[in-house]
């Protein structure tokens, strides 16, 4: 009788680990939504708004990583299409009385036909050559938003009504807009999530990865480097939507060459390329220059900048990382306990 054929061992083991790290994340995901759902009713408003902020942030900041993490390119002027999304919504809610919600996918579109329109010339720069054309996008925006102070208000910007709760909800105006922000939050990973595993996630990985061994495979680098661009843009729009009602002010100093330096510092300590990297990014540019700040009001920036530099000394990787290898310690420690009790 021929002996019974059993499976290799790495192709049964293989997809359950795969399976179990997706369970896990899934998981997570869950609990953190919890704990996002029941923040707003515990914490006081100030701490809500905060809160919003963040999130806002890690919303822009998904965006820039699709860029920069996923796609290989750089940008310093990723403010610049925050800016955009918020000044779209600012113009319409002030001078066309539009309905907030409508504003959100007019911003968005508009942020994204602007990054087409940049992306298509980048597409011959590449480095320190792609950084500089990016950096001159954030740094002119700021006097073009002052020059036509009849639409943009100038200086002093716009001041615009905040979405006030529907009675229905008995949410405060606090309340009501962070549910708004968690919404618009939860929906732009998914999409993100579902964009990265899909063929398209696939093409962007491999222009990161080696630009013309993709090219040899079939991807056209030029056409995903582009929509990338794209994509990046859209998603600072869509930030900079909801920045304009959960704010409820605009004014052009709020955009400046500081703001893109800052996003891009905060994704790069939150962690290039993974999943938790915006939101620990978010977390990042929304607390450590107030902490900076706090310290020393005479030279926020020199704190600010001693505290990044700390951080990427202690987790190279990113803040992610560094959560992922605490996790996976922990992980491994309960697993040598539970082998040692038996």
């Amino acid at each position: 009788m021929a002996p019974e054929e059993h499976p290799p061992v790495a192709e049964t083991t293989r997809p359950r680990a795969r399976f179990r790290r997706i369970d896990r994340s899934w998981a997570a995901v869950a609990v953190l939504l919890l704990v996002a759902c029941w923040a707003p009713f515990e914490l006081a408003p100030f701490h809500t708004f905060q809160l919003s902020l963040a999130m806002i942030y890690a919303v822009a900041l998904l965006g820039l990583n699709l860029l920069v993490g996923h796609t290989g390119q750089i940008s310093l002027g990723h403010g610049a299409f925050f800016a955009v999304g918020a000044y779209t919504t600012a113009i319409m809610m002030d001078r066309w009385d539009t309905p907030y919600p409508v504003t959100l996918p007019v911003a968005a579109a508009v942020a994204f036909v602007l990054g087409i329109g940049l992306g298509i010339p980048a597409l011959r720069l590449r480095g320190l050559y792609l950084a500089l054309v990016t950096l001159a996008i954030a740094i002119f925006l700021v006097p073009l938003l002052k020059r036509f102070e009849t639409v943009t208000g100038g200086s002093m910007g716009l001041t615009l009504d905040k979405p006030e709760p529907p009675a229905w909800t008995g949410l405060a105006e606090d309340q009501w807009l962070y549910f708004l922000v968690l919404a618009v939050t939860a929906v732009s990973y998914l999409l993100v999530a579902g964009l990265l595993r899909s063929r398209v996630g696939r093409a962007l990985h491999a222009v990161r990865d080696n630009e013309i061994a993709a090219e040899v495979t079939g991807v056209r680098p030029a056409f995903y480097k582009t929509l990338a661009f794209a994509w990046g843009a859209m998603f600072a729009g869509a930030a900079g939507c909801v920045y304009i009602w959960v704010i409820g002010y605009v004014s052009p100093d709020s955009f400046t060459l500081t703001f893109s330096i800052t996003l891009l510092a905060g994704l790069v300590v939150g962690g290039l390329g993974g999943q938790w990297g915006p939101v620990l990014g978010g977390l990042f540019v929304m607390y450590v220059p107030t902490v900076a700040q706090d310290i020393n009001q005479a030279a926020p920036g020199v704190v600010f900048g001693l505290l990044i530099i700390a951080v990427m000394y202690l987790a190279p990787n990113g803040l992610a990382g560094l959560v992922g290898r605490a996790a996976h310690w922990l992980g491994h420690r309960a697993r040598k306990g539970r082998t040692d009790a038996h």
